[in-house]
């Protein structure tokens, strides 16, 4: 089992960040990944910055923002900022919502201070139960491979270690937040953590975690050598114009379907599609435009985007808030 000094050690010895912002909520994996940052990467001449985002979401949050902000501060991270951002909920549900200002708050302020990485407090337990939350979803490769250690700017060095080694390393007189919606029983997420998992490491042992962790690993390999063949298949199959995306058909026939799956997806959100809103049903339909020439469409996507094939290619257009839509499957 990797050990949270070596996760971040390795991790900046590969990459060689010149400027890393850590990500802190003041619980007990961000402020581990903090101290670590701070105890680490000075010796590889790396800058570190820390900020907390407040949503504004629980009574205390400027509290423990400021608060977090000031253990930071005392581990020898001279630049911190508390980001101040609302939550304004959709039909994606708060925690979407949060998660979405989050990311574009954190982004935004690494660019303004030139930070190059911005570091996730993320452990391997958080990888079992991303992997147990996409099983229930009925989830492909893509959302069973949990979450990347590297993606683009954001990187996770703690995605191998425990949770309970992360915590270890923080010195005696921290004292970690605990944030109460970890252990709200409305959020699915702490569900699996508080009743889920339990039951799974008992019946099945510890290493279950680190086995589903494991699986993510696995599955993120066979994704990215999917995607890679998709790719190909893309380039030539694929003509834009102005005003559509169109698939060459011929090109499409005879690939498996994991391979077709990822072909259509890409042309979907190439069209506009947003990616959450695309399920497999509407990928499902696709494929039958594919494969039978008795069926022409137009299949309604997501986004106003409207798929119909002509002779041997498959047109994905926007539609105008006036056009009629109508799905194979009516």
């Amino acid at each position: 089992m990797t050990t949270p000094f070596t996760a971040v050690r390795s991790h900046a010895l590969a990459s060689k960040p010149t400027h890393v912002l850590v990500a802190c909520s003041g619980g007990g994996d961000s402020l581990a990944l903090a101290w670590l940052a701070a105890q680490v990467l000075p010796d590889n001449s790396t800058k570190v910055s820390a900020a907390a985002v407040n949503h504004g979401l629980q009574p205390d949050s400027d509290a423990v923002a400021a608060e977090a902000m000031r253990t930071c501060a005392s581990f020898g991270i001279s630049h911190t900022q508390v980001l101040h951002v609302t939550v304004t909920p959709t039909g994606e549900g708060v925690e979407a919502a949060a998660r979405r200002v989050r990311r574009d708050a954190l982004i935004a302020h690494a660019e303004s201070i030139g930070a190059d990485e911005i570091w996730l407090g993320h452990t391997l337990d958080d990888q079992a139960e991303t992997v147990l939350i996409g099983l229930t979803h009925g989830s492909g490769a893509r959302s069973l491979a949990g979450m990347a250690m590297v993606e683009g700017i954001w990187v996770r060095p703690l995605l191998h270690c425990r949770r309970t080694d992360v915590h270890a390393v923080l010195p005696p007189d921290v004292q970690p937040w605990h944030d109460p919606h970890n252990h709200d029983p409305r959020f699915l997420r702490a569900r699996v953590r508080h009743e889920l998992l339990p039951v799974i490491t008992d019946v099945l042992g510890d290493r279950a975690v680190v086995s589903l962790a494991r699986s993510a690993e696995l599955l993120a390999r066979d994704n990215e050598a999917l995607d890679e063949i998709a790719h190909d298949v893309w380039d030539s199959a694929v003509r834009r114009t102005n005003a559509s995306v169109e698939l060459d058909i011929t090109l499409c026939t005879g690939l498996a379907p994991a391979v077709l799956t990822r072909v259509l997806r890409a042309a979907c959100l190439a069209a506009g599609v947003i990616a959450r809103d695309l399920t497999m049903s509407h990928l499902d339909s696709l494929g039958r435009l594919v494969h039978d020439k008795a069926i022409r469409g137009p299949i309604a996507l997501p986004g106003r985007v409207a798929a119909h094939r002509e002779h041997e290619r498959l047109v994905l257009l926007p539609q105008s808030p006036s056009s009629t839509e109508v799905d194979v499957e009516s």
